[in-house]
């Protein structure tokens, strides 16, 4: 299944996550890093111990733990070893080197999804991912300047600034480049939902397949965002259509324009996705 929303939920609340069950998002995000302080990472981790023992159904349940090497990372491996997780949010991610550390410290059948451009040497590892147990790829826009002591990732107008704009088209490019999804980074303003639906209709245009989430009122507009209404869906089959009727062609014509290859493999990949849904 294609990950359409995926909704952090801090760790240390577990009336917020019960909660979260029911609102419709693809993934929950069960986080144990910077949504809890450091005092209620202890109570945090055996509250989502529980909810992924318990696994009640509905969304896919992935735990966000604390970067590799800290001593935060320790504790939440020793609270999760051998609980039957789905899921392991990376933060902090350099490459197949961490992913490998992180399965070294916490074996288990689960995937990965790593948080990959949140340091400056995690840009230049973009490319290391070979996608082999990863849920896909995603991206970050506070941890990387924070990291280099810059001002913003955004322009006045909300926009990115030209560094996070490349950081963001490296990180779709090398999500699709290891054959996984590409998740979009969130969209910090919760209660601007139009601006919200804007943002995500961009993400789904340039090759992202999902979103994360930081507050449930988010959920439905990027749900919407990333499903294909039915418009498409049926333009799509009528290029597979075309093509059928007519083997061998390289380039055909369809309501005035020409539609060849690479417009038969988007309208293939798109109905496959709805499926697979």
């Amino acid at each position: 299944m294609t990950w359409r929303s995926l909704l952090f939920v801090p760790g240390d609340r577990p009336d917020r996550m019960e909660k979260a069950l029911g609102l419709g998002a693809d993934a929950l995000i069960l986080d144990l890093e910077d949504a809890v302080a450091p005092a209620a990472k202890p109570a945090a981790r055996d509250a989502v111990r529980a909810l992924v023992e318990r696994a009640p159904g509905g969304p896919a349940l992935l735990v966000r733990v604390n970067p590799v090497g800290t001593g935060a990372f320790a504790a939440d491996v020793a609270a999760l070893a051998g609980a039957p997780l789905t899921g392991v949010v990376l933060p902090k991610a350099e490459g197949r080197a961490t992913v490998a550390a992180l399965r070294a410290a916490l074996p288990g059948d689960y995937t990965v999804l790593p948080i990959a451009t949140e340091t400056p040497r995690a840009v230049f590892t973009l490319g290391d991912y070979d996608g082999a147990g990863l849920a896909g790829l995603t991206w970050g826009a506070e941890d990387l300047p924070a990291a280099i002591g810059a001002l913003s990732s955004r322009e006045t107008d909300g926009g990115y600034t030209d560094p996070y704009k490349v950081v963001r088209s490296l990180a779709l490019f090398a999500a699709h480049a290891a054959g996984v999804a590409a998740i979009e980074t969130v969209y910090p303003d919760f209660r601007d939902l139009d601006g919200l639906a804007a943002y995500a209709a961009r993400g789904r245009r340039d090759g992202f397949t999902g979103m994360m989430a930081i507050h449930p009122a988010q959920v439905a507009v990027i749900n919407a965002a990333f499903t294909p209404g039915e418009a498409e869906l049926a333009a799509a089959r009528r290029v597979v259509a075309l093509f059928a009727a007519n083997p061998g062609a390289g380039a055909l014509q369809l309501d005035g324009r020409m539609v060849d290859a690479p417009h038969l493999a988007a309208a293939r990949r798109l109905l496959a996705t709805a499926r697979a849904d």
